[in-house]
């Protein structure tokens, strides 16, 4: 478990702004006049069903401690690998992306049927918001 150890040279800052930045390219990236408004038709759901979810805590608070968890296992492994740049991060992070988040995406959603439009959202901005997160937590090793 040598990885282990890497947890003492994390940057939490980076790990801190890598979190922040997955939840604006969120907050951009499923706005109604960017892609929310496709992916809301694709899921079957309107503005009015979104808005009117219960769960609040419960949807939330799950959803920003995987984003957390994702980008301090980052930090982790961008230490471990010796990756101490911005592209080095980014590179890195792109290809963890896509493979295991958008392969997930294909996956899942193959099985459960939905439409690829949901896969290809979904994927887009896991890949785009890891890497940017692995691009700032790479730059600031």
């Amino acid at each position: 478990m040598d990885w282990l150890s890497h947890f003492a040279q994390i940057n939490w800052l980076a790990v801190l702004l890598a979190f922040v930045s997955s939840m604006v390219v969120g907050f951009v990236w499923y706005m109604p006049a960017v892609l929310g408004r496709r992916w809301m038709q694709a899921i079957g759901k309107t503005e009015d069903d979104l808005k009117n979810i219960e769960g609040g805590a419960g949807i939330w608070l799950p959803m920003m401690l995987a984003s957390a968890l994702t980008s301090i296992l980052l930090a982790v492994l961008l230490s471990a690998l010796d990756i101490n740049t911005f592209f080095g991060g980014a590179f890195f992070a792109l290809i963890v992306a896509l493979v295991f988040r958008a392969g997930g995406h294909v996956i899942h959603n193959g099985f459960a049927g939905r439409p690829s439009a949901v896969t290809v959202i979904d994927s887009g901005h896991d890949i785009v918001a890891m890497t940017i997160a692995g691009a700032i937590i790479g730059a600031m090793q």
